[in-house]
């Protein structure tokens, strides 16, 4: 959840502390019972009903091997979220309110199979200590939370489970980010209460190796402390510690339980990619993501605030680029489950996402997410709600175009995830055989750089003029997988100069064939054009293909970005050569690793126009060995303003 909930949630219940401070008592520290001696532990009961659900590889499966995604919404416990409906700690209102809610949310007919439980610290902060954060650490009484849990938290999650739900628990409140806070660190107070919370969740006898109850470890965690003493949320040095920190914690469930967990990234939970080097170890292990408007290069109306993300994008490329960057390195290990995830015209201001449900393959974000995820084949998601009322009142009557409202416009999440959750329930509605397979936006060729990636969007077409994006049930080849390579999910990846025929084969469901071809072409590396060479990969600069003049700005790089990563072994040298004097301080940069902050391969151009590259002998300045096998960043850094001419790139 996000900051500014949190705030408004706190204000709520001080409002109601100072309206009749002697409505809402203090709760007191209540002793634990000592625990009696026993020969023998009592054999350990199994409360589990649903189909017991395992992580094998990067699926989320059940007993019968089969692959399963899940499909659910949130709940939190507090006054605030529930509408007011109950105060001062009533557990049997709170507990009768929600449960009124899940009722009415399956009358209303959303398919939902999991629940994101928030163990809301309303219940385990300790009143009696003065306010620091409303979703902080700071005022955990352990008492408090062990009676909670047992009143509240798990009767609840027992009666999602009676509703045909899995349960996945998230601990109370947020990591700490904000002043006097920097971040986390490893061995930190907030470290140290969430042991402490999962040390208790996971010996809680009905929670315990109960296979429908799984375990979220923390809410978005922003920047860590990395072992080079920085704090961040990119970094090796940042995945270093995160590995460790969170490998305490999966340390100290697995002391007591096999239940599954869900690991969360840096950066508000959108950056994973360091963990595909620093593993986190042990079995039923997946990630939980979030993923608003604006996040992964996605479309968004609005910028959502927490710095991350852009109020533009570039429709569905850019989106699952940014997803591949940051999400792909685990997805390519491990099941998602994305625990927040929301969006709706800004005019309704009602969720934390701006932006619209759109098409598929096209603008908008809610249709390119169900896209992204569909094609990885093991994305867990939800509706990121706090409004559960709002879901038991939806309707399934289609709105009117100008009188539409947040629950029936087809452009908020309401209405798209209802019949989207419903399809993967029940099934997909095929309306008769297709007319005709498209690719979208294809014309019969297309050109790409060595390096580059472009992705395929297969759609069929039926005859009554309905359509539906086919990507990950076709098949697609490559003539020449030397030249181009075919990945998952349509992902074309130019490897070397050449030519390569592209088919497409789509099997109907009466089993009839239909196919499409595209003659890819694929060229240098170091295409001096406008549409390719990025004069701002840092810094905002300017480049002119006429003239092959680039202008960095201010300290700025420009160049070239390989996404699937630029194979140069192959190769000995590489020569650039400048058509004009160096004004200023240019310098030729390779980077093996997908991000600008890391050290590249840097060759000073001096008072000279040329600098020979020995690509196999690479190293940046802290004489690590630079990898020509996969550059992701080539170009030019400069102290900006004054023009550089490129005459030649030359490989031998």
């Amino acid at each position: 959840m996000k900051k500014i909930i949190y705030l408004l949630a706190w204000i709520g219940v001080a409002l109601a502390s100072c309206s009749d401070e002697s409505s809402l008592p203090i709760q007191p520290e209540i002793p634990a019972e000592p625990e009696t001696p026993k020969d023998e532990p009592a054999p350990e009961k199994d409360y589990h009903q649903l189909p017991v659900l395992h992580v094998e590889g990067r699926y989320l499966k059940n007993e019968k091997g089969e692959t399963v995604n899940l499909h659910g919404f949130t709940q939190t416990y507090s006054p605030f979220f529930n509408n007011n409906a109950w105060t001062n700690y009533d557990v049997q209102s709170c507990l009768s309110y929600n449960k009124r809610m899940v009722d009415g949310i399956v009358a209303a007919g959303w398919k939902f199979n999991f629940v994101r439980m928030h163990l809301d610290p309303y219940w385990s902060d300790d009143t009696s200590k003065p306010f620091v954060r409303y979703e902080g650490h700071e005022r955990f009484s352990e008492t408090r939370f062990r009676k909670y849990l047992d009143e509240l938290f798990v009767p609840m999650a027992e009666y999602f489970v009676s509703k045909g739900m899995y349960v996945v628990m998230r601990p109370p409140g947020v990591c700490p980010n904000e002043a006097p806070y920097q971040g986390i660190e490893v061995g930190d107070s907030y470290q140290q209460f969430l042991l402490n919370v999962w040390d208790i969740v996971s010996q809680h006898p009905k929670v315990k190796n109960n296979t429908d109850i799984m375990f979220e470890l923390a809410n978005e965690p922003v920047n860590i402390k990395g072992t080079d003493g920085a704090y961040g949320s990119t970094s090796d040095a940042c995945f270093a510690n995160a590995k460790i920190y969170f490998q305490s914690i999966v340390d100290k469930i697995r002391s007591h339980c096999r239940n599954i967990i869900w690991v969360p990234g840096l950066a508000y939970q959108s950056q994973y990619a360091g963990y595909a080097t620093h593993r986190i170890e042990g079995d039923n292990i997946g990630f939980a993501v979030h993923c608003y408007p604006g996040w992964y290069g996605s479309d968004a109306e609005k910028d959502s605030g927490e710095g991350i993300g852009s109020s533009t994008g570039g429709g569905y490329e850019s989106f699952q680029r940014g997803w591949d960057k940051q999400v792909g390195p685990v997805a390519a290990i491990a099941p998602i489950m994305v625990t927040e995830i929301d969006w709706a015209p800004l005019k309704y201001d009602a969720t934390w996402g701006k932006s619209i449900t759109g098409e598929a393959g096209g603008k908008g974000f809610g249709a390119n997410f169900k896209y992204i995820a569909d094609n990885a084949g093991n994305v867990s998601w939800l509706f990121f709600t706090t409004r559960s009322h709002e879901l038991a009142a939806f309707k399934d009557v289609p709105g009117t175009e100008g009188n539409y409202t947040f629950l029936n416009d087809p452009e908020a999440c309401p209405w798209a995830m209802y019949h989207w959750f419903k399809e993967y329930a029940e099934g997909v509605t095929v309306n008769g055989e297709p007319e005709r397979l498209e690719l979208m936006g294809e014309q019969a060729t297309r050109s790409l750089q060595m390096g580059g990636v472009h992705y395929l969007k297969v759609k069929v077409v039926y005859k009554d003029g309905t359509s539906r994006m086919v990507t990950a049930e076709a098949t697609i080849n490559s003539s020449d997988e030397q030249v181009l390579k075919v990945e998952p999910t349509g992902k074309l990846v130019a490897v070397a100069p050449g030519n390569a025929t592209v088919t497409v084969t789509y099997r109907t469901a009466a089993g009839n064939s239909m196919q499409q071809t595209l003659q890819v072409t694929v060229v240098s590396p170091f295409v001096l054009t406008e549409d390719v060479f990025d004069p701002s990969i840092w810094e905002e600069g300017t480049f002119d293909e006429t003239t092959r003049t680039l202008v960095t700005g201010k300290y700025g790089f420009g160049g070239w970005k390989y996404p699937g990563g630029l194979d140069l072994s192959g190769y000995r040298r590489l020569t650039v050569e400048l058509g004009n004097d160096n004004e200023c301080g240019v310098s030729f940069r390779l980077f093996d690793k997908n991000d600008y902050w890391t050290k590249p391969a840097t060759y000073d151009f001096g008072q000279t126009r040329r600098v020979v590259v020995d690509l196999q002998q690479m190293k940046d300045t802290d004489g690590n060995r630079v990898d020509p096998s996969h550059l992701y960043i080539v170009g030019f850094w400069s102290t900006g303003g004054k023009p550089i001419v490129i005459s030649s790139m030359k490989l031998e």
